[in-house]
């Protein structure tokens, strides 16, 4: 028995907001499209979702098929939003897309494949998101804003760094992400003194003039009490 639908058929499809620390600096993942629309424009990393596929699985898809990067690299992914509007991708199909945050601290150059003629890390600073394709100034500006909100009650800045990294790496996470300097006294105070926040190593590491530093890993706590703020000196 077939069914036909008096609804509308729409396409579904992912775009992944990949963020990472590359010398300090809060980078973006993006990708020169190698076909239209929007051929030879930046855009975030994606792609259409197979009917036998759910989303998740698409977003790791698309990241390996257009970035050769495997899940293996990625330290946090988290559903962002839908976006719907009309009008949104110029193709004649109606298309609804659901973006994906995905964070990883060892990320290396992207090889870009599929249907991607480039692929590299920008700089949010050097970036003018109103150049982006579709509507992926909105996607990446909601992605951003996503992280810099998760950084102040949750353990989120732990997925930039390596599996052990000192207090100062830590650090450089917040004030890349936030774009502000803390103070580092008041601010090893904070992280070592949340519960199960930080786990302290056997390790340390020379990192110049002065004591070896101590090396930490993540603990087993998701969330911060009290909050890290942003603009209120920690």
């Amino acid at each position: 028995m077939s069914f036909r639908s008096e609804h509308p058929v729409f396409a579904v499809t992912v775009d992944l907001v990949v963020l990472t620390l590359r010398e300090r600096r809060l980078c973006v993942l993006l990708i020169e499209r190698g076909v239209e629309p929007y051929a030879g424009q930046l855009a975030l990393p994606g792609g259409f979702v197979r009917l036998d596929e759910d989303l998740e699985h698409a977003a790791y898809r698309e990241l390996h098929e257009e970035t050769g990067f495997g899940p293996e690299l990625v330290r946090g992914i988290e559903q962002l939003r839908t976006y719907g509007a009309p009008g949104r991708d110029p193709r004649p199909e109606r298309v609804v897309s659901v973006a994906w945050v995905i964070l990883g601290a060892d990320f290396p150059e992207p090889v870009a494949a599929s249907d991607a003629a480039a692929a590299s890390w920008v700089a949010l600073d050097d970036l003018d998101v109103g150049d982006l394709a579709f509507d992926h100034a909105e996607i990446l500006t909601d992605g951003v804003d996503r992280a810099r909100a998760k950084l102040e009650y949750t353990s989120l800045a732990t997925a930039f760094v390596a599996e052990e990294f000192t207090i100062s790496e830590l650090r450089g996470v917040y004030e890349a992400i936030w774009g502000e300097s803390l103070d580092a006294a008041n601010f090893q105070r904070k992280v070592t003194g949340t519960p199960n926040f930080l786990v302290p190593t056997d390790h340390r590491i020379s990192t110049g003039r002065g004591r070896p530093a101590q090396l930490f890993r993540r603990g087993p706590t998701t969330e911060l009490h009290p909050p890290m703020r942003r603009g209120i000196p920690t």
